[in-house]
């Protein structure tokens, strides 16, 4: 969506069942999600952890996170990342 030298926003869409595939997060995020959903994220070491996404309710998690995201809801999941590019 958009990119500058200190943020890069994207806007990410899921159908159901599809995923990211592992990755890991080189700077600090904000999630703001569109629509609603269920999301499950697993770590490295297969912790697994279910993700409720509220449309309009966004959270912050750190660089260095590394997981995979699958949509397990039945319907169409969407969200905005906002990377913070300057540490």
């Amino acid at each position: 969506m958009s990119d500058d030298d200190r943020l890069r926003v994207t806007r990410w869409s899921f159908d159901p069942g599809s995923e990211t595939g592992v990755h890991t997060h080189e700077f600090d995020y904000v999630v703001v999600p569109i629509t609603g959903g269920q999301l499950t994220s697993t770590d490295g070491s297969d912790e697994v952890l279910q993700m409720q996404q509220v449309a309009g309710e966004s959270y912050a998690r750190n660089k260095g996170a590394t997981h995979n995201v699958r949509n397990n809801s039945l319907v169409f999941v969407e969200f905005v990342e906002i990377e913070l590019l300057i540490n």
